[in-house]
């Protein structure tokens, strides 16, 4: 049987803290393959930002919404989200990685990058929601595992108990 090289990873990050472990293990095993790396951030709902708060990670503090306008507010977010990127890739430390900020669907955003980049594996965190989250939201990782051949990669973001 015949193996398949891993030459691309798609790493999908959030703003949850939770983000850094994602990016550092999925990093880490991008470099076990000697594969190039694409960190990506989709911008789904705008109101997911405003409740996420205040948030360190990687050297990323967050932002604040400022602007009542709405396509100001949007460009802001856009900013913001690949400010987060940068962030991400300088802690990593490895200035060959990509980056790639998408709008819409969080499972949609994953599914198109991964295509656009012709990534061999998907590394996504799980986070671990209340149940009645997890009804209303679903799950992205499941979403995503029903709709692609593309393996994934799942990195349990919960915390120990």
């Amino acid at each position: 049987m015949k193996t398949k090289k891993i030459n691309k990873i798609l790493i999908a990050l959030d703003f949850n803290p939770t983000a850094e472990k994602v990016a550092e293990e999925g990093y880490a095993f991008a470099k076990e393959m000697d594969a190039e790396v694409t960190l990506l951030h989709v911008m789904a709902d705008p109101l997911y930002y405003s409740l996420t708060g205040h948030v360190t990670v990687m050297g990323f503090a967050g932002f604040k919404k400022k602007d009542n306008d709405h396509s100001k507010a949007e460009n802001g977010l856009m900013d913001a989200s690949q400010h987060f990127l940068d962030k991400s890739k300088e802690h990593l430390g490895d200035n060959t990685i990509n980056t790639l900020v998408k709008e819409g669907d969080f499972a949609d955003g994953i599914l198109s990058a991964a295509k656009k980049t012709h990534a061999d594996i998907i590394v996504i965190g799980s986070h671990s929601r209340k149940w009645l989250d997890s009804i209303v939201m679903g799950s992205v990782a499941k979403e995503i595992i029903q709709r692609t051949i593309i393996p994934v990669l799942i990195i349990p973001t919960r915390k120990q108990i």
